[in-house]
């Protein structure tokens, strides 16, 4: 008796039909229930394991699983970084006959939906076998995708799923812009240029009066010793405003208040009120402005 045989028979046999036995994922699946099964009943739920006080909390596992990580990289870094010098390629120009600059970009460790776009940049000075007429042609034919500033056209592609799907169409197009410069029955050549797309970027140069010279330093040295020795002398003069001389003097001819608790009993401060205030004024005192009460007896 064969494998299949021995299935029918057994399904045949068994008192329950068979989609009771295997029911379908729609049947003991809740559409209701988050991510994390807030829905669920807690007594459906598993029980959790005992805490016996012999393990770490969760901030600690978390500690634990960065620190394996790194260990990861550094035997990474050991071992494998020297293996990869057996794959260095060394640089080589390209030549007059590739015109045509291709880039890519690309998002390490993640699925970027831009990583699809490719982009071509070329100089149609540098396309062979092009007259002026034609290159000419060419650019007007590209519009707003040429640079007259640096003589480039970029035209970039993200249309399609891969790369090569896009990296294809920008060959296919610009060999159609190049077929249509060259035997193209209209050049264009009654068209003047247009390159209202391109506003130029303006480059400051940096003033030559800014430029600090053995004379500029000298005076500017000159100026701060001035304005130093122009403080010193309001200081020794006692011309500067001195803010707790002025809080003081406010407080001496301002008559005290008299204080009293919830029921009537009169209360002293220890400490004098501009103290006080110069406490909470002064960056360098650590004193929070605390006032100490005592009744008078």
């Amino acid at each position: 008796m064969g494998l299949v045989d021995n299935v029918s028979t057994i399904l045949q046999d068994s008192e329950e039909p068979f989609d009771d036995t295997f029911p379908p994922e729609e049947a003991y699946r809740d559409d209701d229930l988050g991510y994390w099964a807030e829905g669920q009943d807690e007594s459906e739920r598993l029980p959790d394991d005992e805490f016996y006080g012999d393990d770490i909390a969760t901030p600690g596992h978390t500690e634990l699983e960065t620190h394996r990580e790194m260990r990861e990289f550094a035997r990474l870094i050991t071992w494998d970084l020297p293996l990869l010098g057996s794959l260095t390629k060394s640089f080589t120009p390209p030549t007059l006959n590739q015109p045509l600059r291709f880039r890519y970009t690309t998002y390490l460790g993640e699925d970027h939906p831009a990583a699809n776009k490719v982009t071509v940049e070329f100089n149609p000075n540098d396309l062979p076998d092009l007259t002026y007429e034609q290159r000419a042609t060419l650019i007007k034919l590209c519009g707003p995708r040429y640079n007259p500033e640096k003589e480039v056209v970029k035209i970039s592609c993200e249309m399609f799923d891969t790369q090569l799907q896009n990296k294809r169409w920008l060959l296919d197009t610009t060999n159609a812009l190049v077929k249509e410069a060259r035997e193209g029955q209209d050049s264009f050549a009654d068209i003047p240029f247009d390159f209202r797309h391109h506003k130029p970027k303006p480059v400051y140069k940096f003033p030559n009066k800014w430029i600090l010279t053995e004379e500029r330093k000298a005076e500017l040295t000159a100026k701060r010793k001035q304005s130093d020795e122009a403080e010193q002398a309001r200081r020794e003069g006692n011309k500067l405003i001195d803010g707790a001389a002025l809080v003081r003097k406010h407080h001496a001819a301002t008559p005290a208040l008299p204080l009293s608790d919830r029921n009537g009993n009169p209360l002293t401060i220890e400490e004098p009120v501009a103290d006080l205030v110069m406490a909470e004024l002064s960056p360098l005192n650590n004193y929070r402005g605390r006032r100490r009460f005592k009744r008078n007896t």
